[in-house]
């Protein structure tokens, strides 16, 4: 059973790390009071230093439960939980809290507090200098794309849905935690949103290198942000945990075949960069087919496709080094799955 708060605990040092830290469980149970089956059920896993893990599967099959007993909002039953080596049930369970990230659907922001009181509330907590916390927040404004003069003072009604979304991400960060949670943070926002604020977090998180857990139901955005993704069933039992383009290729069972539905290979050619492919000479001549080479092979098919073009010249840095034609993606796509993007072994 967990230890009691009453008991001797432990202060983290969670604070003093700045990267990504290990998040370790063993055997995680959660069996609420009542209930005859766990929601939860001896779940394990090792997530490194700067990884994001997408946690997928349907409503009701204990994702976010598992994710909220790394933080312990939930309390596990039984198990253990490490970050960073320190057990968290040794740890006080709000400094915990002040120390790592949380990025939930309904974003949470105090709708009495102006978008700077928002973001600088952990900082404040943890007893941040006036200064050194209006620096701070300026800062995470302007890492998502937010012109602190502008939104500063503002209040959260009189922000769009995505604005918002950006600010609880800010908020997440503002004490500069080591791991983020994430429960379905963009879930809520329209498509086209939803992939801009995407594309965004993966830019940022290219540069501060957060450990996440990332919970969604939506398979696309799991192979789309994931370095690994966990596919997860009832009592969060793993079906398999591996990279995107893995899963994609080698589906362990019929169940996660469900989760990938169809268009695998379609799937997969938007996880491999034009980079990966066998190229052949380029035409200088015709700049108005022109696809860069960190692009997805899925982006030089939609090329090849809408503009009728035979091929499609491959660029780096403005300049031509190659071109591909619908041939040299489908060979492509025949590699096996570890030579494709964000399938390093772990």
């Amino acid at each position: 059973m967990p230890n009691s708060e009453a008991n001797t605990v432990v202060r983290t040092d969670l604070a003093s790390v700045h990267g990504g830290v290990d998040i370790v469980l063993e055997n995680v149970t959660k069996l609420y009071q009542g209930q005859s089956a766990p929601a939860v059920e001896d779940f394990s896993m090792r997530i490194e230093p700067g990884e994001l893990v997408m946690f997928v599967g349907p409503s009701g099959c204990g994702k976010t439960t598992t994710m909220k007993m790394v933080n312990r909002i939930i309390e596990p039953t039984s198990g253990a939980i490490r970050i960073n080596g320190d057990d968290v049930m040794s740890l006080d369970g709000n400094e915990l809290r002040r120390h790592i990230g949380y990025v939930i659907q309904q974003i949470g922001l105090f709708p009495h507090f102006t978008i700077a009181e928002n973001i600088g509330m952990v900082p404040r907590l943890l007893g941040w200098s006036k200064s050194k916390v209006a620096a701070r927040v300026e800062e995470l404004l302007e890492t998502v794309q937010l012109d602190p003069g502008v939104f500063a003072n503002r209040y959260p009604r009189q922000l769009s849905g995505g604005q918002q979304q950006r600010v609880g991400v800010a908020r997440a960060l503002a004490a500069d935690p080591p791991v983020m949670l994430m429960d379905e943070p963009f879930g809520a926002t329209d498509p086209i949103t939803r992939e801009r604020l995407q594309a965004e977090f993966l830019r940022l998180q290219a540069d501060i290198g957060k450990t996440i857990i990332f919970v969604t139901h939506d398979f696309e955005e799991a192979i789309r942000m994931g370095d690994r993704i966990a596919v997860l069933s009832e009592r969060s039992r793993i079906e398999q945990f591996d990279t995107p383009a893995r899963i994609l290729a080698s589906p362990a069972n019929e169940y996660v075949r469900s989760f990938i539905g169809e268009g695998a290979a379609l799937k997969r050619l938007a996880l491999i960069p034009t980079s990966d492919a066998s190229l052949s000479l380029g035409d200088p001549a015709a700049p108005e087919t022109t696809i860069d080479e960190k692009s997805s092979l899925r982006e030089a098919l939609d090329v090849l496709i809408l503009t009728g073009a035979a091929r499609v010249n491959v660029t780096r840095d403005g300049t031509v080094i190659g071109s591909i034609d619908q041939a040299s993606v489908s060979a492509t796509l025949r590699l096996p799955a570890t030579a494709q993007r964000r399938d390093q072994e772990v």
